[in-house]
């Protein structure tokens, strides 16, 4: 790229600036203006965190500006979670912070020693203006970017307000750690987050869900009114002093998205690219982050749309990863209410992995003992990962934590499950999960999703089951093994998955059926025949026929399939039942069917055996099911006598946009389990047994099903025992098997070491 670019900053803040000295310092000849519109010394939040791993970019990029912030910064390592009057500290992770105005004069030090020009009290002429007399415009203009709403049609951003205010404050003394404490008063949950940063100052934030916020009257206070209340709320944890603002007003976050990060020679950098959560504490980071990718870009692209492109493909993964674990950290606040009865250790463990990205063995390496505390209180066995805990339901006693999540393999002949199914199955439950689940197994021909599908409307199916049960109950004797019944309902009559999915059989195709004349893809899938009375009375049948032959066939657990589509999801979501009759319109209406269908199925299947359902809590679309509505939903399954909810989403749908990511359904299973007080089963992207631990251990999930992991390594549970060290009942090898216990020798690793260099 040519040296001496013209370059156009628009918005003064961390990012902004940031960016501005290192292009300077990589480029002298760079000629760079930044517009801020405010003062020099204008700012209006008080403390910044910063992460180890940001500081060492900024060390590595520019070791004067890093040596400069360094001399600010306040250290510690403690969070202290006070929950009704319990003070509980957990160690090891290592913050930095120090005061907003302080880092930005540390930035508009370094800019000016480098040469760049600084306009304040100047608001930046519109980006399209900038972009014709400067050959790179960099928007850093803040979540309420001008820039990105100028170019909306080029940036497509996605703007998403959450459910909570809260309010920045600041306090004239330094807490010796991040503090995060509960506040249960009349009108609900409010919450406090507070970190030093300054040797005399700690940044304070209250935050509350919008109705506790206006049934408080809050939204009725000022700034000086609304710090008062604080003080007074949280008077313990300020040691009676008072809280002051700066400019500061209650508000609402924004989760900021955008389709594009660039247009033309403009390009968006920092909270006008992009938004995470302040419970996160990644807002200041991304931005700095972000800066050092552009200028690393810019100079290592022959042009600047290679560099603009190479900048966003760099950055967009790791913001799209912090973006999710904000949400999941957002989500967990706004919800705050539904986990303050929990017992203090597990609410504090609760809070510290709601991210998911700390974990429980990532937190027995910063503070080892914290999590043993919480462990004892939970009443696991010394020695004993989470997971390896047992959990009863009804008279089954499982004796683990891990469920072989139901997989449709497509490998039956006419409904009968063979071979395969005993190898596929039985070898599962050999590899130590708890629960082995079989796939949807169809109660009739007409239910079959695919010509490949399993059944169980046959005396030889029966017999063929029998014989994959007897297995598991003979050769791995304390796993349980599972069916799960279904229909496919308009979702049937298509080919195997590897030769098209929900794609229509080219011949041989039998009708499908629904709540609606609704087809899954108009155009594409068959038009579903709407089910009258009768024939729904029928389909109820064969499940309660289909559960008879199971409960002969020796399985110990029954799953009604009421998730991804098929006939009795179909039923629940207003996207697909569409009925004006009984069956339709209310989720009580919509939830009448399926309810008929279980009561029928609890009926005839053994008492002493479980039953359980698995539900879609969320369609991922417009007008469809909600997390709100999944509530309801298993509370109706819960009055009607289920055992566990196996809390699933979408596929109900083709137009579904699932906000993916690691453990990203497990919140939907959580809710319901805090909510209800009923046990669930967590599904969606679990990998590791350290997820499940974590999952276990913080109240979120009392089992974890899990799929491709067990199609990877069908012994995943016994091999998550021999890596945690652990040999007991939770996890038991195979005899056969015994030898196998510990993980093989890769190479010699005996060596005698170097002692000497000559």
């Amino acid at each position: 790229m040519s040296a001496g670019m013209r370059i156009a900053v628009i918005g003064g803040g961390p990012g902004g600036l940031y960016a501005a000295a290192l292009l300077k310092r990589l480029d002298p000849a760079r000629r760079i203006t930044v517009y801020e519109r405010n003062a020099a010394d204008d700012t209006f939040g008080f403390g910044v965190v910063l992460s180890d791993e940001t500081l060492g970019g900024i060390e590595h990029a520019d070791p004067d500006a890093y040596a400069a912030l360094r001399a600010e910064m306040v250290r510690w390592d403690d969070i202290d979670i006070v929950h009704r009057g319990r003070t509980l500290t957990c160690g090891g992770h290592g913050f930095a912070a120090l005061g907003r105005r302080r880092l930005l004069a540390v930035l508009h030090a370094r800019c000016r020693e480098l040469g760049v020009e600084l306009r304040f009290c100047t608001g930046a002429p519109p980006a399209a203006e900038l972009s014709r007399t400067h050959d790179l415009v960099i928007a850093a203009d803040g979540v309420h970017s001008a820039t990105r709403q100028a170019h909306a049609d080029a940036f497509r951003p996605s703007v998403t307000t959450h459910r909570c205010r809260y309010i920045w404050l600041a306090a004239d003394f330094a807490l010796d750690a991040f503090r995060f404490e509960i506040a249960e008063t009349a009108h609900g949950v409010l919450q406090l987050h507070a970190y030093p940063y300054a040797p005399d100052a700690s940044t304070v934030i209250v935050e509350a869900r919008e109705e506790v916020w206006r049934d408080a009257g809050l939204d009725r206070l000022d700034e000086h009114g609304s710090a008062d209340h604080c003080a007074k709320l949280f008077q313990e944890a300020l040691g009676g002093r008072p809280l002051r603002g700066n400019s500061s007003q209650w508000t609402a976050f924004r989760t900021v998205v955008n389709a594009h990060w660039s247009h033309g020679n403009t390009v968006l950098l920092g909270d006008a690219a992009h938004t995470a959560h302040f419970s996160i504490g990644s807002g200041t980071k991304l931005a700095v982050e972000d800066a050092l990718a552009l200028a690393a870009c810019l100079r290592e692209q022959p042009d600047l749309p290679a560099a603009l492109a190479a900048y966003e493909a760099e950055r967009r993964p790791v913001v799209e990863s912090t973006q999710r674990a904000a949400r999941a950290s957002l989500a967990w606040f706004e919800e705050l209410a539904g986990y303050v009865d929990q017992p203090s250790r597990r609410f504090a463990f609760n809070l510290l992995t709601r991210s998911r990205r700390v974990t429980h063995d990532n937190l027995r390496l910063r503070d080892p003992e914290f999590v043993a505390s919480v462990e004892r209180e939970a009443g696991t066995e010394p020695g004993t990962p989470p997971m390896f805990t047992p959990f009863r339901l009804r008279e089954l006693t499982l004796r683990n934590r891990v469920v072989v999540s139901p997989m449709d393999m497509y490998r039956a002949a006419d409904g009968d499950p063979g071979d395969f199914h005993l190898v596929h199955l039985g070898g599962r439950a050999l590899g130590g999960a708890g629960l082995v689940m079989t796939e949807m197994v169809c109660v009739s021909p007409r239910g079959r999703i695919t010509p490949g599908c399993s059944g169980l409307w046959t005396d030889e199916q029966e017999a063929s089951w029998r014989r994959v049960a007897d297995f598991v109950h003979t050769e791995s004797p304390t796993a349980a093994l599972g069916v799960q019944l279904g229909h496919s309902g308009r979702k049937g009559s298509t080919k195997l998955m590897w030769e098209g999915i929900d794609e229509p059989l080219p011949d041989g195709n039998w009708p499908v059926v629904g709540p609606s004349p609704l087809p899954y893809r108009a155009g594409v899938n068959q038009i579903p025949h709407a089910l009258t009375a009768v024939e729904l009375g029928a389909i109820r049948d064969d499940f309660v026929r289909a559960a008879r032959r199971a409960a002969r066939a020796g399985f110990d657990l029954l799953e009604l399939h009421c998730a991804h589509g098929y006939l009795l999801s179909s039923f629940l979501s207003p996207l697909t039942n569409q009925r004006t009759d009984a069956y339709g319109g209310s989720l009580d209406a919509r939830l009448r069917y399926p309810l008929e269908v279980f009561d029928a199925v609890r009926a005839v299947w053994p008492a002493e055996r479980p039953m359980t359902v698995r539900i879609s809590a969320t369609d991922w679309a417009e007008g469809g099911t909600t997390g709100e509505d999944a509530v309801r939903i298993a509370a109706a399954f819960a009055e009607h006598g289920v055992d566990a909810v196996d809390v699933s989403t979408g596929q109900v749908v083709p137009e579904e946009r699932p906000a993916y990511g690691r453990s990203y359904q497990t919140p939907f299973a959580d809710r319901i389990r805090n909510a209800l007080g009923v046990p669930v089963i967590a599904v969606g992207a679990i990998s590791s047994w350290d997820d499940v631990n974590s999952l276990v251990l913080a109240g979120r999930a009392d089992l974890c099903a899990l799929a491709r992991p067990h199609l990877y390594d069908p012994h995943w549970t016994l091999h998550a025992a021999a890596e945690q060290g652990y040999t007991g009942p939770g996890a038991p090898w195979p005899l056969s098997y015994g030898a196998g216990s510990r993980r093989p020798p890769t190479g010699r690793t005996d060596a005698p070491k170097p002692r000497l260099a000559l």
